[in-house]
């Protein structure tokens, strides 16, 4: 066995002594510092994780995992393209969907209320396919659409104060009227008969979806799009179908796939996620550190039990032993209740979060800010192990300076003193 009973014996002794005065404190706080800091970790990474899925799989799902635009901003023929991309071996293989897309910037009016919003053109059987998943519609079923009607967002409505059948406005710069003043924006109303609810600020306040055919007659498009997205089965695996288009389509042609078009947006959350992992391990690495304390300090309290057991024949070895056990058991039980309260935490973050927001009455996480209704949690479980273990590790090598104090100990010179 790695440790002999008489070395678990006077180990788990020294770790349960309650008479150590300062040096006992010192314990409590480095096991509560481990406790909280493994705790703290496990949350904070789950939630990041669980932002970062969540904002690109909506964003990105949105959007396409692949875009295909044309320099001159609009794609003729789009159908005889679409029907060209199926047809290829590698799209074939890969994409689950290929979507024509209308959009421009717009302002939006309505019962004097005005706003900005993306108004984007889409044949309603591919909206429905898109919005399957986690969306609620309210009003008029996607497929009941027609012509000349609008989908909007729920926050977008009601800042707008609009119910299901009212009019609003759209007023654009594309497609407008030239005058010798300039050009004059295009106006027309129509009437908003569903929203949408995605729990995504960003799309909820910011977006009205149309046909296809209302986007291009009021973008002045003719029989064109913007751009063609392509839904893919795997996210992560783009380059294939990038190069495959990249040789497929005639010149003149851009294809982007999510990371390129989200690259600062992908960048910013990798560096933060990594920068609070560095932080927060601080917190164990302190608590390490008293670790440190605590058992040189109980090296020094119980220097003349050292010098009893080598006099008794207990090995240099043996008593690096000990202290080695007695302290990496700090960390031990303070990774396993960290782990479980961190666990615990990350499960339940949405109901904690709506209860102290409950108890402080303020909005602590304004979906305006964060782009998210609800706070989200991802825990993967190679993280967490991965947590704990840091967390041991540190713990064993906060022991060894004291365990090798302990085991450099001379009887001769303690007992002398006694």
């Amino acid at each position: 066995m790695l440790f002999s009973k008489l070395e678990r014996k006077v180990a788990f002794r020294y770790l349960g002594a309650r008479r150590r005065g300062f040096g006992s404190v010192i314990s409590w706080v480095s096991l509560i510092g481990i406790m909280l800091g493994v705790a703290t970790l496990i949350v904070v990474m789950s939630v990041m994780g669980g932002f970062h899925d969540t904002l690109l799989s909506r964003i990105v799902g949105m959007n396409g995992h692949v875009v295909v635009y044309h320099q001159d901003g609009a794609i003729t023929d789009y159908d005889y393209l679409i029907e060209k991309m199926r047809q290829n071996r590698v799209v074939a293989a890969h994409a689950t969907g290929i979507v024509p897309i209308a959009e421009g910037q717009v302002m939006v009016s309505a019962n004097g209320n005005n706003s900005g919003a993306m108004a984007r053109g889409i044949r309603m059987s591919d909206l429905a396919a898109k919005t399957a998943t986690g969306t609620r519609i309210y009003g008029k079923s996607l497929d009941k659409i027609r012509d000349g009607e609008l989908v909007a967002g729920n926050s977008l409505t009601r800042s707008l104060r609009v119910t299901m059948g009212d009019n609003v406005s759209l007023i654009s710069a594309n497609g407008g009227t030239a005058t010798p003043f300039g050009t004059m924006p295009r106006i027309m109303s129509y009437p908003v008969m569903s929203s949408f609810f995605m729990g995504m600020y960003e799309y909820d306040s910011g977006y009205i979806f149309m046909p296809l055919e209302t986007a291009q007659k009021y973008l002045n498009l003719n029989d064109a799009v913007t751009h063609i997205d392509l839904f893919l089965d795997n996210p992560e695996d783009t380059r294939s179908v990038v190069d495959a288009l990249a040789e497929l389509l005639p010149g003149g042609f851009v294809v982007r796939d999510w990371r390129d078009l989200n690259r600062g947006f992908v960048g910013a959350l990798q560096v933060e996620s990594n920068v609070m992992f560095l932080i927060l391990m601080l917190i164990v690495i302190v608590a390490a550190f008293n670790i440190v304390s605590s058992l040189v300090m109980l090296v020094k309290d119980k220097s003349k039990d050292i010098a009893v057991l080598r006099t008794f024949g207990v090995s240099r070895k043996s008593m690096m032993k000990i202290f080695i056990l007695s302290g990496t058991s700090i960390g031990v039980i303070g990774a396993a209740f960290g782990t479980i309260l961190g666990v615990l935490v990350a499960i339940y973050i949405e109901p904690i979060r709506q209860f102290f927001q409950w108890i402080t009455g303020r909005d602590l996480f304004p979906s305006e800010l964060y782009y998210l209704s609800e706070l989200p949690s991802k825990l993967v479980w190679t993280d967490v192990a991965g947590i704990a273990l840091i967390a041991v590790a540190l713990a064993f090598l906060a022991t060894l300076y004291p365990a090798w104090r302990a085991a450099a100990t001379d009887p001769v010179d303690v007992l002398r003193n006694e």
